[in-house]
């Protein structure tokens, strides 16, 4: 663990100078939306994603039930979770309307297609976009081997708009030097970079701006999205925050089959230090994508995980080992659930957990079937009713996308495609 005893040094985040250059000037422009109106007694404050790949096996996975109670049976999939029991909701019966097998599953689970509400953003951006305005980074996304299959709809799951993906970053040393690289620089050094910066905004904003009287309707509000998204990093130069900088991970190898645990710890830790530290309210953990072939060795797996999705009930050993596999999966969620349970939130009493609402997210239901039925979720944190085990039956599950944005205070009644229909989810929150 690369966090906690390699602290350097208090400082403010007017030291923090967000990076730009040719990629923030050729960003691609996203549709924007006003901000809701936050609700008097909202609880959640910031959101954390975690996705795993690959769907489920429902009856090592799916808790026990007697009665009105329900327990993580010994060797389940969820079992590792039984110590936050009381903090979260385990749901299922939850379908895909908009997409189907692997590639649809993982390009619908967050984003139900596209509709006028949300133009097709992933529920992470569109929930961004109403409470980053001010944060340094609207978002951070954090990846465990995501690239080497390249980028598509099989390997991202986050959508700025309907086909503008948001890229994870798979390598945790380059996650960390973006958001503390340069703050170990002398003041008038920083100073100086920090002008520079300004300038840059201050002449891609004119130039837009100049370019948008020449420009249609349609044109028009894509560029307004684009100036926003520069007044957005000039808003970060000025903003204000105390962080501590932690030590930085290893240099690893990001495509490294070995290097996933560390890379996954490593990820984890950068995801809860950002909204820690303020930098940003949204954060998401992608680990790995669908139809992955990640080997999970380190849990006795001689097979890559994909494979072993598709165990027939017959292959005892190949479902044994998916078990494992999924285990070590939810052991990681736990992780991430007892770092935010540490931690104190800075912005009023209880804890992180206590106010950021963590969903773990999968983009298929029985993987053997390649379906996006009863597809399998656990939501956990500010604001859930914990200690529930929720079955929906056959529901889309734009109700849950729907839920979790009311409990951020938004207003919105439809998520995605508006044929799902509206409103959110009894009993979550």
């Amino acid at each position: 663990m690369w966090s906690g005893e390699g602290v350097k040094k208090m400082l403010t985040r007017r030291r923090f100078v967000a990076g730009l250059g040719a990629s923030l000037l050729a960003a691609p422009f996203v549709q924007l939306l006003q901000p809701g109106r936050a609700y008097a007694n909202n609880t959640a404050r910031r959101l954390l994603i975690f996705f795993s790949p690959n769907g489920t096996v429902h009856r090592f996975w799916r808790p026990t039930r007697t009665g009105q109670e329900h327990t993580f049976g010994a060797g389940t999939v969820l079992e590792p979770l039984a110590r936050h029991k009381e903090r979260l909701a385990v749901i299922e019966g939850l379908d895909f309307y908009t997409g189907h097998n692997h590639a649809g599953g993982m390009a619908a689970m967050l984003t139900n297609g596209a509709g006028d509400e949300t133009g097709g953003m992933s529920l992470d951006q569109y929930i961004a976009q109403r409470i980053g305005q001010n944060d340094r980074f609207s978002s951070l996304e954090f990846g465990v081997l995501t690239d080497i299959w390249g980028s598509g709809r099989q390997t991202r799951m986050c959508y700025s708009g309907a086909g503008q993906i948001v890229h994870p970053d798979a390598d945790p040393r380059r996650a960390f030097e973006r958001m503390f690289g340069e703050l170990d620089q002398d003041a008038v050094r920083l100073a100086r970079l920090r002008a520079r910066r300004q300038s840059v905004i201050d002449l891609a904003s004119g130039e837009l701006g100049a370019l948008r009287q020449r420009i249609g309707a349609e044109e028009r509000i894509k560029l307004d999205a684009h100036l926003e998204s520069l007044r957005s990093v000039e808003r970060s130069l000025q903003s204000d925050l105390d962080c501590e900088i932690p030590t930085a991970p290893e240099q690893l190898n990001k495509d490294s089959n070995d290097n996933v645990p560390a890379i996954t710890a490593s990820q984890i830790e950068l995801a809860v230090t950002a909204l820690a530290c303020g930098m940003t309210s949204v954060a998401s953990v992608q680990l790995s994508h669908t139809v992955s072939p990640v080997v999970f060795s380190w849990a006795g797996n001689t097979q890559g995980h994909h494979s072993l999705s598709h165990s027939s009930d017959n292959d005892t050993d190949g479902l044994g080992q998916l078990v494992d596999a999924e285990r070590w999966i939810a052991g990681q969620f736990a992780h991430l659930l007892d770092r935010l349970e540490a931690l104190p939130d800075p912005q009023g009493d209880g804890t992180m957990l206590d106010n950021t609402l963590v969903l773990w997210c999968k983009e298929m239901g029985d993987s053997r079937a390649h379906v996006c039925d009863s597809v399998p979720m656990v939501v956990a944190g500010g604001g859930v009713r914990g200690n529930q085990y929720l079955d929906y039956g056959s529901r889309w599950h734009s109700g849950l996308l729907v839920s979790i944005c009311h409990a951020f205070g938004l207003e919105n009644q439809t998520f995605g495609d508006p044929d799902t229909g509206t409103g959110g989810l009894d009993e979550l929150f």
